[in-house]
C-alpha cells in the first residue's frame, strides 16, 4: 500500500479523508478515526471514482 494523503480539500477544522493508493487498489480511511480501520477498493474503481467526483456527479 501506498503513503495515506490527506485530502487536498481538508483543513484543520473538518473532518477529513485519507487515501492510500498502490498499483491494485485504493484504502480510503477517516483521519479522526483511524483504530476504525480503512475500505480497500480496487484501483480502476477509485479511477472511476474519482472521475465521476470531478464531473460533478456527487455534488449535492
Amino acid at each position: 500500500m501506498g503513503e495515506w494523503r490527506k485530502s487536498s480539500r481538508s483543513n484543520q477544522y473538518h473532518n477529513c479523508v485519507e487515501v492510500a493508493v498502490s498499483s491494485d487498489s485504493a484504502a480510503i480511511r477517516d483521519s479522526k478515526d483511524r483504530a476504525a480501520g480503512h475500505l480497500s477498493v480496487p484501483a480502476r474503481q477509485w479511477a472511476w471514482f474519482l472521475s465521476e467526483l470531478k464531473a460533478g456527479r456527487y455534488n449535492g
